[in-house]
């Protein structure tokens, strides 16, 4: 009884194996650069909401005429009618990868291989805060 026999030579298998190694030779860097894309980008995202924040917390801030403001429950206290460093952390809902420090105003990633930082600097007399995000050693 003849049975033919079937599946791969392992010059096919070994063929098969080489081309996804070199597939993955120059796929993995690509997707390495990604993960440093992606943390600089929600980096970028979080000094926007920080910048949102501020501005909401000032426009409630003029409407309402006193100090402190109620923000989604949370007592937000102010400065130059802007939200002070103390303050600034309890404008946003969520901020999850990064610390805040309310010394320096510094929101920091948390567990990256570098630091990505958005920098809140409290409003001067008759100015806006500043915002700064800082992605060069992320």
């Amino acid at each position: 009884m003849d049975k033919a026999q079937k599946g791969f030579t392992l010059i096919e298998l070994v063929v098969v194996i080489t081309i996804l190694g070199i597939l993955a030779a120059f796929a993995f860097p690509r997707f390495a650069a990604l993960e440093i894309e992606a943390r600089e980008a929600v980096t970028d995202g979080l000094g926007g909401s920080v910048r949102a924040a501020a501005s909401l917390a000032h426009s409630l801030d003029l409407v309402n005429g006193t100090a402190p403001v109620v923000m989604e429950g949370s007592t937000i206290t102010m400065v130059n009618g802007y939200p002070d460093l103390a303050g600034i952390d309890n404008t946003l809902v969520d901020f999850t990868g990064f610390t805040y420090s309310a010394t320096t105003g510094i929101f920091a990633t948390v567990g990256a291989a570098g630091v990505c930082t958005v920098t809140y600097t409290a409003a001067p007399a008759n100015g806006s805060p500043t915002i700064d995000v800082l992605l060069t050693s992320c």
